[in-house]
């Protein structure tokens, strides 16, 4: 874990820190360790967007306008494998000797 030093801190604001955390029943590093945690947290994104998410962002935002139809090509025949089954008889492979 790592350490720091806060240094010319002002007496005032050791004493606010020291009467806070004692309301929490906390050490005075302990109490300064989750301030500077939960003002980390507040900073830092909850959770990586996905594209669900920007979907529904974008459906918001053009909700107050009426919404937003796109017309999509219709889907085609779904495409059979290129892997070639080497378990069918019918490929005229050589009889096994």
């Amino acid at each position: 874990m790592a350490s720091i030093t806060i240094r010319n801190l002002d007496e005032a604001v050791k004493k606010d820190l020291r009467k806070q955390a004692a309301e929490h029943g906390r050490a005075l590093e302990a109490e300064a360790r989750a301030i500077l945690g939960d003002g980390v947290k507040k900073k830092r994104p909850a959770k990586e967007e996905t594209g669900a998410d920007l979907f529904r962002r974008i459906q918001e935002r053009f909700k107050p306008f009426g919404g937003i139809e796109l017309n999509l090509p219709k889907r085609g025949a779904v495409r059979r494998s290129r892997i070639p089954d080497f378990t069918r008889d019918d490929l005229g492979w050589p009889e096994k000797v």
